[in-house]
């Protein structure tokens, strides 16, 4: 990764001290301090062109992550979070975006991490599969993308049946686009019972579900086919028990607003982390006898992306505010992740052209930046699916 050249700063901006208060602003540094500190380090010994830090190390950063008190910050005291406010939690997602360090996304919860439906869980299961996700100790993935129903989530082939004579339940079916089904402990996965949507824990190990086709992703990351092969749990396997059968819409509503924040604040700080390398690069860089940031057709990519950016980090955090503040609406979620994986993916293609063919070399960050940062418009909800959720919002369609 290239240092910026003597001179001002190059960041895009400062996150307003508005949204800093209450302790956000000591936290915030105390998660780039580990990052410049710990990971840096570490990272600086990965291959340039590996895509994908080795498992045991991403094991590693996200168990010390979690002994510092960042992973999983927002979860209860109790379970081995820090209780933070949701809003500290977007802001540490940007700062790990806006490092530019590989292992910095790690070191907070993802795909792979604790999921809000298990806090609707029972007891026995918030103790069993909640807390250790919290804690950094396991893994779990969630399979709830069919091969025929993609942004259609729940639209549903995959179904859960009572066995009677049993009470068990059995699970048929195929999920696919699964992400860390390789390495979890347990999945999560969401079938149709009578129709209803409907949230079960299934370990890893159960003979019943295999693990089929792997694809590979365009940044690197594997993602896997999972078959429910009459696959049998026991009666208590659902997320909440009895009265979590045909809850999973419901429950999963607000598991998916924060999941749309949490990528939307990475985008800012990726986006953020690309722009301020093209400020660099346009300082350093000469061409016809002048620094090309002098050319308006440079300052046009930089200045169009800064305006952009700071848009969608207040966009980001007004949003998170609302959360924390009891004013939870999943079109605000929408708005704040179209808005900003759109802007992600504009700027790092903006900064990639300021580079030229040095942008475009294999191991050069930004051009892995441009492969990883296209998946944002797809993950947690296509933009085209965020459009809707607004537009119906607005009483449209």
């Amino acid at each position: 990764m290239s240092a910026a050249p003597a001179g001002p700063a190059v960041r895009s901006g400062t996150t307003p001290s508005s949204v800093l208060e209450n302790g956000c602003r000591e936290l915030v540094d105390s998660f780039e301090s580990f990052i410049r500190r710990e990971l840096a380090p570490l990272a600086a010994e990965l291959p340039e062109t590996a895509d994908l830090p080795p498992a045991d190390l991403r094991d590693y950063v996200r168990r010390r992550s979690a002994a510092l008190g960042f992973y999983a910050g927002d979860y209860p005291e109790e379970l081995g979070g820090a209780g933070m406010p949701f809003t500290a939690v977007v802001l540490l997602h940007h700062a790990a975006g806006r490092s530019g360090c590989p292992l910095a996304p790690y070191a907070l919860a993802g795909s792979d991490g604790p999921s809000p439906l298990l806090l609707q869980g029972t007891e026995e299961q918030i103790a069993r599969y909640l807390a250790p996700l919290v804690r950094g100790e396991a893994t779990r993935c969630l399979a709830l993308t069919e091969p025929h129903a993609g942004s259609d989530a729940f639209r549903l082939t995959s179904t859960g049946q009572r066995d009677t004579a049993t009470g068990e339940w059995v699970l048929s079916g195929r999920k696919t686009f699964v992400s860390n089904a390789d390495r979890a402990d347990f999945a999560l996965a969401v079938v149709s019972v009578d129709g209803e949507a409907t949230a079960f824990i299934v370990d890893m190990d159960n003979p019943g579900l295999r693990i089929g086709q792997r694809y590979e992703g365009m940044s690197g990351e594997p993602m896997f086919e999972l078959i429910l092969d009459e696959l049998r749990l026991l009666a208590d396997a659902v997320i909440g028990g009895e009265d979590g059968v045909g809850a999973a819409m419901g429950n999963g509503i607000d598991s998916l607003s924060r999941g749309r924040l949490v990528v939307a604040a990475m985008c800012n700080g990726i986006a953020e982390h690309a722009l301020a390398q093209g400020v660099a690069y346009a300082r350093e860089r000469r061409a016809f006898g002048e620094r090309i940031g002098s050319y308006q057709h440079v300052q046009e990519h930089l200045v169009s992306s800064r305006a952009e950016v700071e848009s969608a980090k207040l966009l980001t955090l007004a949003c998170a505010q609302l959360v924390d503040a009891g004013a939870e609406a999943p079109e605000n979620a929408a708005l704040a992740k179209l808005t900003s994986s759109e802007t992600a993916v504009r700027v790092v293609d903006r900064a990639l052209q300021v580079h030229g063919a040095t942008g475009w070399v294999r191991g050069h960050p930004l051009e892995f930046l441009y492969r990883y940062v296209r998946m944002m418009t797809i993950i947690e909800g296509t933009s085209e699916i965020q459009k809707v959720i607004v537009a119906r919002a607005m009483g449209l369609g």
